[in-house]
Protein backbone atom coordinates (compact mmCIF):
# COMPACT_ATOMS: atom_id res chain seq x y z
CA UNK A 1 0.00 0.00 0.00
CA UNK A 2 1.36 3.55 -1.05
CA UNK A 3 1.74 5.62 1.77
CA UNK A 4 -1.31 8.40 -0.20
CA UNK A 5 -3.27 5.67 0.34
CA UNK A 6 -2.96 4.99 3.99
CA UNK A 7 -3.39 8.74 4.48
CA UNK A 8 -7.07 8.31 2.68
CA UNK A 9 -7.92 5.53 4.44
CA UNK A 10 -7.35 7.07 7.70
CA UNK A 11 -8.80 10.55 7.07
CA UNK A 12 -11.94 8.40 5.23
CA UNK A 13 -12.12 6.63 8.95
CA UNK A 14 -11.98 9.72 11.06
CA UNK A 15 -15.11 10.52 8.86
CA UNK A 16 -17.01 7.50 9.24
CA UNK A 17 -16.22 7.69 13.18
CA UNK A 18 -17.17 11.24 13.28
CA UNK A 19 -14.03 12.29 14.88
CA UNK A 20 -14.05 14.68 11.67
CA UNK A 21 -17.64 16.42 10.94
CA UNK A 22 -19.07 17.71 7.88
CA UNK A 23 -18.06 20.89 7.80
CA UNK A 24 -15.23 20.51 9.95
CA UNK A 25 -11.58 22.29 8.00
CA UNK A 26 -8.91 19.57 7.65
CA UNK A 27 -5.26 20.76 8.91
CA UNK A 28 -3.16 22.45 6.19
CA UNK A 29 -0.95 19.91 3.60
CA UNK A 30 2.29 21.19 5.74
CA UNK A 31 0.66 19.98 9.13
CA UNK A 32 -0.91 16.75 7.50
CA UNK A 33 2.47 15.81 6.10
CA UNK A 34 3.84 16.70 9.41
CA UNK A 35 1.62 14.46 11.04
CA UNK A 36 1.68 11.36 8.86
CA UNK A 37 5.62 11.95 8.43
CA UNK A 38 5.37 12.34 4.58
CA UNK A 39 6.23 14.75 1.81
CA UNK A 40 3.13 17.26 0.85
CA UNK A 41 3.37 16.11 -2.41
CA UNK A 42 1.68 12.66 -0.54
CA UNK A 43 -0.45 14.80 1.05
CA UNK A 44 -1.68 16.42 -2.18
CA UNK A 45 -1.91 13.04 -3.78
CA UNK A 46 -4.41 11.95 -0.92
CA UNK A 47 -6.62 15.10 -0.68
CA UNK A 48 -7.01 14.45 -4.76
CA UNK A 49 -8.46 11.05 -4.23
CA UNK A 50 -10.83 12.44 -1.13
CA UNK A 51 -11.81 15.27 -3.41
CA UNK A 52 -12.74 12.72 -6.63
CA UNK A 53 -14.77 10.98 -4.02
CA UNK A 54 -16.34 13.73 -2.76
CA UNK A 55 -15.79 13.66 1.00
CA UNK A 56 -13.70 16.86 1.02
CA UNK A 57 -13.99 20.56 -0.67
CA UNK A 58 -11.68 23.38 -0.84
CA UNK A 59 -12.83 26.59 -0.73
CA UNK A 60 -10.46 29.02 -2.13
CA UNK A 61 -8.12 31.10 0.08
CA UNK A 62 -10.01 29.17 3.15
CA UNK A 63 -8.48 25.65 3.21
CA UNK A 64 -10.03 22.28 2.95
CA UNK A 65 -12.88 20.78 4.58
CA UNK A 66 -15.34 18.15 5.41
CA UNK A 67 -17.94 17.69 2.75
CA UNK A 68 -21.29 18.03 3.87
CA UNK A 69 -23.52 16.65 1.47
Amino acid sequence: MYIYEEVVADIVQKIQNGDLKPGDRLPSITQLAEDYDTSKTTIKTAMLILRQRELIVGRQGKGVYVATG
